[in-house]
């Protein structure tokens, strides 16, 4: 009963979350300055994790990341992305999965 409870929590706190990063605005851009990169839900996973600690931080950053997983996979059913270019898009929307990863 706790993992469906928690999975629920943590998406909850993922859809408080994004809208704060959504309504963010780009400071203007000097010429020649590097284009900005959108931020990733592994960004936003990152970011909702950072207040907790151990075990908790790690559960949350996997309940987070399947559930970022999961909303990729289903974006790119819906685009109709089969084959490489799927685990490529995919690995796109998620963000990658660096030494970072806990």
């Amino acid at each position: 009963m706790k993992l469906p409870l928690a999975a629920v929590a943590a998406s909850l706190v993922c859809l408080i979350v994004a809208p704060v990063f959504a309504q963010t605005t780009p400071a203007p851009a000097a010429p020649g300055a590097a284009v900005p990169v959108p931020a990733t839900k592994r960004v936003t996973c990152l970011a909702t994790t950072q207040n907790l600690k151990g075990q908790d931080k790690r559960d949350q950053m996997q309940l987070c990341m399947a559930q970022a997983r999961l909303d990729c996979l289903k974006q790119a059913i819906d685009q109709k992305v089969v084959g490489e270019a799927r685990k490529s898009a995919i690995k796109t929307c998620v963000g990658a999965d660096g030494p970072e990863q806990q």
